[in-house]
């Protein structure tokens, strides 16, 4: 095992209920009612886009969302002078190919993983020696 993995913090999350979907809206459109129902919503506008994070039992009809997704918290919070939280985190997902979608908050850091990768997500991060709490 390399040391610098081995020295990374061991970290305790839990799985939200709800599927999610990521959406991209014009970077001028309202924030529509739907976004914000759910026990977690997330909601970006740049320049760009308008980026929603949201239930998918919340989409309307006619909103595109590509993939599901599972939705992971971390159990925070974390002082903004910890580093490291995020990579010991993601990085047993990333090497092996697992996509995420992350979003950091003022108190922790929340990791949306496609539906399908679920499975071996959880693997790899119980093997990473992060411990999956009832939420």
């Amino acid at each position: 095992m390399n040391t610098a993995n081995a020295n990374r913090p061991k970290l305790k999350f839990r799985r939200l209920c709800d599927i999610y979907s990521i959406v991209r809206l014009a970077p001028d459109a309202p924030i529509p009612a739907w976004a914000i129902q759910g026990e977690f919503t997330s909601i970006s506008r740049t320049a760009d886009e308008l980026s929603i994070v949201c239930s998918s039992d919340h989409l309307p009809i006619g909103v595109h969302s590509p993939h599901r997704w599972i939705c992971l918290q971390l159990s925070g919070p974390f002082p903004f002078d910890l580093t490291g939280i995020l990579l010991s985190f993601i990085e047993p997902l990333s090497t092996n190919g697992v996509p995420i979608f992350a979003i950091s908050t003022f108190d922790t850091d929340y990791i949306l993983i496609q539906e399908k990768f679920a499975d071996t997500a959880l693997q790899l991060l119980a093997q990473a020696g992060h411990t999956l709490v009832a939420g």
